[in-house]
């Protein structure tokens, strides 16, 4: 995909990773339309940022727990740039169990609206204008949590609730690259630790204590949280330089998932 004269939606393009991706596409050509909700403070930098792209934009404000407002937000989309070549389903909430504590019905409900249901919403509004592209591409955006849940050094940090709906995610991924082949890929990027996603970049880190902390480190093969630039790298991989990409995820933790016990040399063995 040759990324200038697309139109891209970026959801949660408020700040952190959305933020990082709407304003890598600008600045490849792309128009762009970011979509938010809350964080209000950083919506004048994020202005400022977009227009300084020199690319059209757009900034749209939608509760996307609100299923009939989806709609209008797509609408709003095609009306300004009449088109739409890619979705970045990039919306979430997931509680940490060190800031929230024991669930709540309330807590619980809202992420998974936000992490799972908001997706397969926006997902079925965009999909007609995705097709029509002839090119389209979608990426989700989902957790490691789905694989390693409340365990091991990440116990204080991923929900029941949450990981369950980043599980679920994975399964839509497979469904709608079904669903949208051939016209649409559809790929899926799973996050571990990064910065500004339950990493040193968020409010709930601060509550871990070095020991907790340093675990999580221990368990990242790589040693650190990853950055925006990462998860940027891959989006623009997956856009620009995969076309036989569909249906799959692509694991960016930096080998949390793998870590632990490390390999150990092979033995001399007997014979």
């Amino acid at each position: 995909m040759d990324l200038a004269g697309k139109v891209a939606l970026v959801l949660g393009g408020i700040k952190g990773i959305g933020k990082a991706i709407a304003l890598a596409l600008a600045r490849a050509g792309t128009a762009v339309a970011v979509n938010t909700f809350d964080w209000e403070e950083e919506l004048e930098p994020l202005r400022r940022d977009l227009a300084a792209t020199g690319k059209d934009h757009l900034i749209l404000k939608t509760d996307l727990r609100q299923v009939d407002d989806i709609a209008l937000m797509v609408q709003a989309v095609l009306t300004r740039f009449g088109r739409l070549d890619i979705l970045i389903n990039n919306i979430e909430r997931g509680g940490w169990p060190v800031v929230h504590g024991p669930y709540t019905c309330e807590q619980w409900d809202l992420e998974l609206e936000t992490t799972l249901r908001a997706k397969r919403w926006v997902f079925a509004a965009a999909l007609p204008s995705l097709k029509a592209s002839g090119a389209g591409a979608v990426i989700n955006f989902s957790s490691i949590a789905g694989i390693v849940g409340r365990s091991g050094p990440a116990a204080p940090v991923f929900n029941d609730g949450y990981a369950a709906a980043s599980r679920a995610v994975s399964l839509l991924t497979e469904t709608w690259a079904r669903e949208a082949a051939p016209e649409v890929r559809v790929n899926e990027i799973m996050l571990g630790f990064v910065e500004t996603r339950h990493g040193p970049g968020t409010r709930g880190w601060g509550l871990l204590s070095d020991a907790e902390q340093q675990a999580i480190r221990g368990h990242t093969l790589l040693g650190r949280a990853g950055t925006a630039a990462d998860v940027v790298q891959a989006v623009v991989f997956i856009l620009q330089d995969a076309p036989f990409m569909t249906g799959s995820v692509l694991r960016l933790d930096g080998g949390y998932v793998l870590g632990g016990e490390r390999a150990t040399p092979m033995p001399k063995g007997v014979l």
